[in-house]
């Protein structure tokens, strides 16, 4: 008997009915084959929108309601550098990180260089790139696919992308943004990528696209930075962002 993702015949299955997993179709898809009765948008911001839907799962049943949050999706950025290039007087990677005041939650988040998918048309990459630039007034001249996730998939369209950037470079001032708000508080400072792995682990960090961002990285890293995605590689992003 199979399930999405799992196959009970497979002969490596333990004792006692566990499920061993077929990892060749340990993958997320697009399923297109529940029915949406009906949505209305129950109401819109320049941010984000919320929509009241019904699906009917299965066919015959009756449908249920859901509450969706239409959401732009996000990038972020893992912005590393190491050897030579390191401030570190070992030369061991570090990141640029930020520290950034978020009223949702009352706290001030250290964070890796972030933003929304919010200009019309604008590549996933070309907005990374920019975001690296307003947020930290550094450029990369190497980008590659690190993770995707989407932030709470119960009740938001909202995913991210996060980038891994190398080979940094300083921008000169005529090309620097004003930041202003929350982000005229910013110091972007280099942090040793071991001891932002540390503070993850420990707890210390709370932001998702960090603690992943860092978590990748290492991995990455643990495999010599090989079999690294293009920044163009295929992303599986809500149809329904805005």
């Amino acid at each position: 008997m199979k399930e999405l993702g799992v196959d009970r015949t497979d002969s490596r299955a333990a004792k006692n009915g566990d499920v061993v997993s077929d990892t060749s179709r340990l993958v997320d898809v697009r399923e297109s084959g529940r029915e949406l009765v009906s949505s209305e948008r129950v109401w819109s911001g320049p941010i984000f929108a919320v929509d009241a839907d019904h699906v009917r799962l299965t066919p015959g049943q009756d449908p249920v309601a859901r509450q969706v949050v239409v959401h732009h999706d996000a990038v972020a950025v893992v912005a590393l550098r190491e050897g030579e290039a390191s401030s570190q007087a070992d030369g061991a990677a570090e990141i640029l990180m930020i520290r950034q005041y978020r009223h949702p939650v009352r706290a001030c988040l250290w964070e890796i260089p972030a933003g929304l998918l919010d200009v019309a048309g604008e590549e996933p990459a070309v907005a990374a790139a920019r975001e690296l630039a307003e947020e930290t007034d550094y450029e990369a001249a190497t980008w590659h696919t690190l993770a995707e996730f989407y932030a709470s998939p119960g009740f938001t369209t909202e995913g991210a992308r996060i980038f891994l950037a190398q080979d940094l470079s300083l921008l000169p001032e005529e090309r620097r943004t004003p930041r202003e708000a929350e982000e005229a508080e910013f110091v972007p400072t280099w942090v040793r990528l071991d001891e932002v792995l540390d503070a993850a682990m420990d707890g210390r960090l709370h932001n998702p696209s960090t603690v992943l961002g860092v978590l990748a990285t290492a991995q990455a890293r643990a495999r010599g930075w090989a079999e690294l995605r293009p920044a163009d590689a295929p992303w599986l992003r809500s149809p329904e962002s805005l």
